[in-house]
């Protein structure tokens, strides 16, 4: 199973939310998902980003690949993948 670190949309209608989760690859991007990893709002100022670092830290050390979105949000964070 192949496990990547992506956001998953949540709020209504022009004002998103978003939780940042791991997830089979394969799965829908609002379906089923392994563990909820952080939450991230757009809407407020400063953008509000949290995470669960030990738990990222354990999906990427198991070869989990975060989407594009995500790795710039964990690099924001300091979180910077090599």
């Amino acid at each position: 199973m192949a496990v990547k670190i992506r956001l998953t949309r949540k709020g209504t209608k022009k004002k998103p939310f978003y939780r940042i989760v791991a997830a089979d690859k394969e799965m829908p991007r609002d379906g089923r998902f392994l563990e909820l990893l952080g939450t991230y709002d757009p809407m407020v100022e400063p953008v509000a980003i949290t995470l669960k670092e030990e738990r990222i830290n354990y999906w990427l050390g198991e070869g989990a690949k975060p989407s594009t979105t995500v790795a710039s949000l964990l690099k924001q964070k300091g979180m910077v993948q090599a």
